[in-house]
């Protein structure tokens, strides 16, 4: 038996935040928006860094004060290296935009919970339970979407426009045969939630440390409530050498670094140590006159800069100023659509420029330099902040950090093209020696 439940204009697949935001903002233009959610909420996620820019976003979907109630401030990263003698701590109101000069660490389940209901609260009808299994485009007028609810009843809805906002589901790059791994860059994580993580006193205790190690780096994240996020992300051949369980594996990783160890000399874990693979991958499509994919669904980059969640909502507001357009049918929507691709695009490139070389030496030497040379703190600060979309100029400082990037590393050459190989073997599940 199949349901068949009422058409609408959108249907959101996938309520994370960027379908949260794309489903509150059509909602808002008066759209009848329906969202199916797999998972009920509140559930677990990471992610739990947010980016000074993210917060116009919040602003503009008319939660940032609940935002704000349940984050932590933060107001720049801290960068440990071992091969350095002093942490470096970036600030975001040393980025080139003054103006947004801090952000939030949050719970991902209370920060998703809040989102999904607020695009509730605008007029989407919420249908968590719901999975997607297949969609049929085959009538240019209305998409027919096929899949199950809560309790397994296989269900059918009628639409204009879907959006896959399915996250690393991938719903629509798997249908549509679109997904295309990254072989420059993947990674796993491993990661879990603890108590009595050392944490720094006054305005640095809500900062992000991201600490090196000899196979990837470690994150740090405090959390409003005493918990604190730690994981690391590392190459795959490097998960694949351990011996004992998931657990003893990553006590044995933070106790090979000396910054690590102090972090959490005293840590208990309040939660299963878990391991994901965040296999890098992109969609050959992202827009069409019937579909979009936003936030993971269209592409997921190493989470080294935290920029997945701003991704999602830059993705989720913008892409529905397209999807406007095309239900208006306008003229321009295919112009518009093809702006976006192109804006998110652009975010994306930038992004990986730098997590494709965050663990060479010439990146970690340029980014511990103790001084603003050539304005290179401004360059890193302004894209850990997330200004990658908005008019500030922020590429000549990216620019000179490039170019200084490359000379410190023909400078050094033995030293990076070693690490080059190493990380180029390790994504390959393969060993080399060093």
């Amino acid at each position: 038996m199949t349901t068949s439940l009422k058409s609408c204009d959108v249907l959101v697949l996938g309520g994370g935040p960027a379908g949260s935001s794309i489903g509150a903002m059509l909602a808002e233009k008066g759209w009848r928006v329906d969202v199916w959610e797999k998972d009920p909420h509140p559930r677990f996620h990471i992610g739990e860094s947010l980016l000074p820019h993210t917060l116009p976003y919040l602003k503009q979907l008319g939660v940032l004060e609940q935002i704000e109630r349940i984050g932590l401030q933060k107001f720049g990263a801290e960068l440990v290296s071992p091969y350095h003698d002093e942490p470096v701590t970036l600030y975001f109101s040393g980025a080139m935009d003054k103006f947004h000069p801090y952000a939030f660490q949050v719970r991902r389940s209370e920060f998703d919970e809040i989102l999904l209901r607020n695009c509730e609260k605008k007029g989407a009808h919420i249908r968590e339970g719901f999975e997607a299994k297949s969609v049929d485009f085959s009538d240019s007028a209305l998409a027919t979407i096929y899949g199950t609810n809560a309790e397994g009843t296989g269900i059918r809805q009628q639409a204009r426009y879907v959006v896959d906002a399915t996250g690393r589901q991938t719903f629509l790059a798997n249908q549509l045969h679109a997904k295309q791994r990254n072989l420059q860059h993947n990674s796993v994580s491993v990661f879990g939630h603890f108590e009595d993580v050392v944490r720094h006193e006054g305005n640095e205790e809500g900062n992000l440390t991201i600490c090196w190690f000899e196979h990837g780096w470690f994150w740090i994240i405090p959390l409003p409530d005493g918990v604190t996020s730690v994981g690391m992300v590392c190459w795959p051949s490097y998960l694949k050498s351990r011996k004992g369980s998931l657990d003893e594996f990553f006590w044995e990783t933070v106790k090979g670094s000396l910054a690590m160890t102090a972090r959490l000399k005293k840590a208990k874990s309040i939660m299963p140590i878990v391991a994901t693979g965040n296999y890098s991958y992109q969609s050959s499509v992202m827009t069409g006159s019937q579909y979009m994919l936003v936030g993971d669904a269209f592409s997921f980059i190493d989470p080294i800069l935290s920029s997945g969640v701003h991704l999602a909502l830059h993705g989720g507001i913008r892409g529905a100023e397209v999807v406007d357009a095309y239900l208006h049918g306008h003229a321009q929507a295919g112009q518009k659509a093809r702006d976006f691709e192109s804006a998110v695009k652009h975010g994306l490139k930038t992004y990986s420029w730098f997590i494709y070389r965050m663990t060479q030496p010439a990146f970690r030497n340029l980014a511990m330099a103790p001084k603003n040379w050539f304005r290179m703190h401004e360059a890193i600060s302004s894209v850990l902040s997330g200004d990658v979309f908005g008019t500030t100029p922020v590429k000549l400082p990216i620019l000179l950090f490039k170019g200084f990037y490359y000379l410190m590393a023909v400078l050094d050459l033995k030293a990076n093209l070693v690490q080059y190989r190493r990380r180029k073997y390790a994504i390959d599940g393969e060993s080399v020696a060093s």
